[in-house]
């Protein structure tokens, strides 16, 4: 670290404490602040950024990992799906390891061990590869597995639209995309006290600042922010300003990238093919208007319609995560990772039980891999 981003993070930190002194923050009581996006859980710990903090300041993270948020349900879906002959999955690598059921105790419990079986599962880096597979393979369906926020939905609808200007006619969609601010609201709910946002910096991009208007109903405040550790900062301190001179607002620290109204091109494209539609979410269940579905015009894309899987995988209530792992609760910062009794000793890197310690964006693979320093690993 150069001296003068040194000196302008002790600067940062040295007037954290002070808000947080001024709101007669300590120790025992302090600041509660809720990063929501995954990436800015990363930056957080690797950066260091927990140990500067003043003991009067304690982030949490939310559900800002799709992956994480990803139930067993779906998994079992895309599972069932992998598992015909005339199948081919396209997905992130990032799904791969997620735990579904294992239906019956016969199925494969997550798309590697599927992969291992047999199936035919590609990993993509950009939804459009998809289209590539399908057109390469016009004998097979294609089906993409379609997880992620508003940061990845218009993609996803780009993809809808390129098929059908090609007339591609054996891909398909399995969706899972959420909505952020629907689950927002649902941990404002819950009884665990946050005292402000550090807003997801990409969704902000599609959707704009305006979207995250609704926590001054609640008498919250959030700030948009980028995910350099300085930006961070300067976010922390401008939450612990805020709730200093007792002003709800959401302010924009990512003007660079961030509008007031988003990016309009990109959420017409997403509204165009999808609609908004109930979606459940590990550790917040069902939420209303809280997912994307294909709109009926897109109907042929749309997996579940054109290829549907056994009643089992779609009702599976998800039993394949240990009864101890305690993700669910991690994602809406009810816990923390050193609150789950499978945290560094049966789940690890290297042997995850959780999507939490799946992901590399998941929460408790961000307080593995970095977290020295703030807790000790059990033994």
């Amino acid at each position: 670290m150069s001296g003068d981003i040194a000196g302008a993070a002790q600067n940062i930190v040295r007037r954290i404490a002070e808000a947080a002194a001024a709101c007669r923050r300590n120790e025992k009581n302090p600041l509660r602040f809720m990063e929501v996006c995954g990436t800015h859980t990363v930056t957080i710990f690797r950066s260091g950024l927990r140990q500067l903090l003043p003991a009067a300041v304690e982030l949490v993270s939310g559900p800002g990992c799709p992956v994480c948020v990803t139930v067993d349900g779906y998994i079992d879906e895309a599972v069932s799906l992998a598992g015909r002959p005339e199948v081919i999955i396209a997905v992130f690598g990032d799904l791969l390891k997620v735990p579904g059921t294992g239906l019956n105790g016969t199925e494969p419990k997550n798309l590697a061990e599927a992969k291992a079986r047999g199936a035919d599962i590609r990993v993509i880096y950009s939804p459009l590869e998809a289209l590539d597979i399908a057109r390469e393979n016009p004998d097979r369906q294609v089906v993409y597995l379609a997880v992620g926020f508003e940061t990845t939905a218009p993609a996803a609808a780009a993809l809808v639209l390129a098929a059908e200007e090609a007339g591609t006619e054996n891909l398909y969609l399995l969706t899972a995309h959420k909505l952020v601010p629907p689950a927002m609201k649902a941990i404002l709910d819950m009884p665990h006290r946050i005292d402000g946002f550090i807003l997801p910096g990409h969704v902000a991009v599609v959707t704009g600042r305006r979207e995250f208007d609704f926590l001054k109903t609640y008498g919250q405040r959030g700030v948009v922010t980028g995910f350099e550790p300085l930006g961070i900062m300067a976010a922390i301190l401008r939450l612990s300003e805020l709730i200093r001179d007792k002003v709800s607002a959401v302010e924009n620290l990512y003007p660079s990238v961030v509008r007031e109204e988003g990016n309009p091109t990109a959420r017409k494209v997403m509204m165009q093919v999808f609609q908004e539609t109930g979606e459940k979410w590990r550790g917040l269940g069902w939420l209303e208007e809280s997912g994307l579905s294909l709109r009926e015009e897109y109907a042929s894309y749309d997996a579940r319609r054109q290829l549907p899987v056994t009643e089992a995988a779609k009702e599976s209530a998800g039993a394949a995560v240990s009864r101890l792992c305690r993700c669910g609760e991690i994602l809406t910062g009810a816990v923390t990772p050193k609150d789950c009794p499978l945290f560094g000793r049966g789940c690890t890197d290297r042997h995850p039980v959780g999507p939490c310690m799946v992901s590399v964006e998941g929460t408790c693979a961000a307080w593995y891999k970095y977290g020295a320093g703030k807790f000790v690993l059990p033994k």
